[in-house]
């Protein structure tokens, strides 16, 4: 790329979502073209700047003077709309490159997408744009919008009747089609948004660069985000990072999630970290919030903007009041499967509401019955008593279908309006059925507003996660890459093990012996119990072979047993490759943990802890984040999962020494990140996690080699 070329994620942009002429490259007289869309489009809606067409064959297109080429333009417009064949799109770039043009939209289909011969014309494409620094959306993407610019570079059907209004979230999406329903919802529930950027086959500009510049663009609050896969893990989650420090709540649908058991890995750590669970990871640690669909990603944008990031809830503890006592239930269900806390009211907030409605019920959910939308009065008591409650981050208000009836309606519009006065800064979540004029009077006083129950409870969980990443760490430093490993290392569970202690994993002593003989001394020497295991590098999963044997309680029993054994695996795996047997004294007590770490094709190295044992991959009980990880963040894994009471003395069983479990997470994470060109997969299964102050053993362990994969 030409060093005339702004490096920065997301430069260039404002070419084509602020220009001040467009050409549209095949232009048509057809306004149901794609050709001919765009010149409509820009007409109808008053587009400020220059529009010219570009058609050989006519000298006008819509009304407007057409012009033969590029060259014959009265001048270089800022961005041009390539709406040719794919053949043709290659030469058009240059033609637009040659004459200054900054920014090109390519709508054209028929490449990558298409295989090996599509490639090739899309290479062209992207060696155009590097080589002149033109910044060139597409191909095969439904192009961009700027609502207060009245820029339109789409054919988009959000356009059909209407352009959506001005507001503050700004949608970035790979899927063309994704991207245009999200901004036809907003439109349709009147949610303003300000920018419509869609990447398509991003031969340039990728969605890295749609959010580092929704980032820095002042009509944009929250950025919305549509994502199919990471062409580019670094630039994403540099965007990432610049939109958390901007203070603009990134979140996103990510669609096309895999099933971790569909991963062909040597590894029970390779069949866990699936490529699903390494984006959460990677969302997690950005601040991201990952939705599930478009419906909910409006919802909870929506709700940002309304809020601002300086207003976002305190906590997950959230109060909630309704008229109704199932409503109440339904809403606490709601609120506690998105994770919301409901804290009881104090004894001063229940009297004040026994003393609005004496048959109210105080508890949370609270059901003031039908008699709290009675007088505005009554109501401005209830609110205010929970809103003084020092327990109430939040409150969801469930109103219904009740602003349909004008009387009720002019109850809730006066009472909220007097609580929004005198509760500025109180997180006042609504859940509202229409009409559509007074849910837009409400989020106008500054309250987010959702039809639904399941949906605001989702939303206001969304609203705590955000408020969250804001006090996020930087994410680690990374770690310098490492000298080759040894090539024991890569052999067997005894080279495992070694290369692991030296990087600060806790292992057992063990020695290896190649007799009956050596094995009993050895036994002897550390002390009885003693486990005995084959060392193959063929024989990754020793059991399945009778590679080990538990609780050898003296010598005589140790030779036995390596005889024995030794026949058992030459019999199971005849061409397998032995090294001898590893003697190791027989660990008791404790927790099983499974420790590993795995190289993730799009975002590298991964560490992943779960339940141990035969159960790990049925119950998919983990935690994975990016490597590498430091000690805090890795009691945080720990906490993550839902077995975190059994390490944590559930039931009275012994609190699990955590801190050195996080100690052995952060040191394999480090180890990892050092080793990622080396090293595959890591699997420590399992280690054992003794009781509080007894520290962690790695029992088992794998590597690897990334040249096996």
């Amino acid at each position: 790329m030409p060093l005339t070329q702004d490096m920065t994620i997301g430069a260039g942009l404002e070419a084509i979502l602020q220009p001040r002429a467009i050409a549209i490259i095949g232009a048509s007289q057809d306004a149901t073209k794609i050709g001919g869309r765009p010149v409509q489009l820009l007409q109808r809606f008053g587009y400020p700047g220059k529009i010219y067409p570009v058609n050989p064959r006519a000298t006008e297109v819509q009304g407007l003077p057409a012009y033969p080429s590029v060259e014959a333009l009265p001048e270089a417009p800022d961005l041009a709309i390539i709406a040719v064949s794919a053949e043709a799109a290659p030469a058009a770039l240059e033609a637009c490159a040659a004459r200054g043009v900054r920014g090109a939209v390519i709508f054209s289909s028929g490449f990558a997408e298409l295989g090996e011969a599509g490639e090739a014309l899309q290479a062209q494409l992207r060696d155009t744009a590097r080589r002149t620094g033109m910044r060139v959306l597409g191909p095969n993407c439904l192009g961009a919008l700027s609502i207060a610019e009245k820029s339109i570079a789409t054919f988009s059907i959000v356009l059909e009747s209407s352009l959506p209004p001005a507001g503050p979230l700004g949608i970035a999406s790979q899927s063309g089609n994704l991207g245009s329903y999200t901004a036809l919802l907003a439109r349709e529930r009147g949610i303003g948004i300000s920018r419509f950027l869609t990447t398509g086959n991003e031969c340039d500009v990728d969605i890295a660069d749609g959010i580092a510049w929704l980032a820095r663009d002042p009509a944009t609050k929250v950025i919305l985000c549509c994502l199919e896969t990471c062409r580019d893990a670094p630039r994403l989650i540099a965007a990432f990072e610049e939109a958390r420090r901007a203070g603009k709540p990134v979140i996103v649908l990510k669609i096309g999630a895999s099933e971790a058991g569909q991963a062909a890995a040597a590894s029970h750590t390779g069949a866990l970290a699936g490529s699903d669970a390494v984006f959460d990871a990677v969302f997690r640690r950005a601040g991201v919030w990952r939705v599930q669909s478009v419906e909910e990603m409006l919802d909870l944008g929506h709700a940002a903007a309304v809020l601002g990031l300086e207003r976002l809830p305190k906590s997950r503890r959230v109060m909630l009041l309704t008229a109704s006592g199932g409503f109440g239930v339904l809403l606490a269900d709601a609120a506690s499967a998105a994770g919301l806390e409901l804290p009881m009211p104090s004894a001063e907030t229940q009297r004040r509401i026994l003393e609005a409605v004496p048959y109210a019920s105080p508890r949370n959910p609270v059901d003031a019955t039908a008699q709290m939308s009675s007088r505005p009065e009554i109501l401005e008591k209830i609110l205010s008593a929970i809103l003084d409650d020092e327990n109430c981050d939040s409150l969801l208000l469930l109103l219904s279908s009740s602003l349909y009836l004008p009387r009720l309606r002019n109850v809730y519009m006066q009472t909220l309006t007097a609580i929004r006065a005198r509760y500025p800064e109180k997180v006042v979540m609504l859940t509202v059925h229409g009409p559509q004029d007074a849910v837009e009077e409400l989020t106008a006083m500054g309250f987010p507003v959702v039809d639904g129950v399941g949906p605001s409870a989702q939303t206001l969980a969304g609203l705590c996660g955000l408020a969250a990443a804001r006090d996020l760490p930087p994410p680690p430093a990374p770690v310098a890459p490492a000298g080759p490993l040894p090539p024991e290392a890569l052999r067997n569970e005894y080279g495992a093990k070694q290369a692991l202690a030296g990087a600060g994993v806790p292992v057992l002593p063990e020695k290896i012996a190649r007799s009956a003989r050596e094995a009993s001394e050895a036994a002897q020497a550390m002390g009885f119990p003693v486990v005995l295991k084959v060392l193959s590098e063929d024989l990754p999963h020793k059991t399945e072979v009778g590679g080990v044997v538990l609780n050898l309680a003296d010598a005589a029993a140790v030779a036995a047993a390596y005889d024995a054994m030794l026949a058992r695996v030459r019999q199971k795996a005849p061409t397998a490759r032995i090294d001898g047997v590893l003697v190791s004294p027989m660990a008791r007590g404790g927790t099983e943990l499974i420790l590993g770490a795995k190289r993730d094709p799009v975002f590298g190295p991964v560490v992943v802890v779960g339940l141990g044992g035969i159960f790990a991959e049925i119950i998919q009980d983990v935690a994975v984040r990016p490597t590498p990880v430091e000690e805090a963040e890795a009691m945080e894994m720990l906490r993550s999962l839902k077995a975190f009471p059994v390490l944590d003395g559930a039931r009275g069983r012994p609190r699990a020494d955590l801190p050195a479990a996080a100690r052995a997470i952060a040191a394999l994470s480090r180890f990892a990140a050092a080793h990622a060109g080396e090293v595959a997969e890591i699997d420590i299964n399992p280690l054992l996690l003794l009781p509080e102050g007894q520290g962690a053993v790695a029992l088992d362990a794998l590597l690897v080699p990334a040249a096996a994969q």
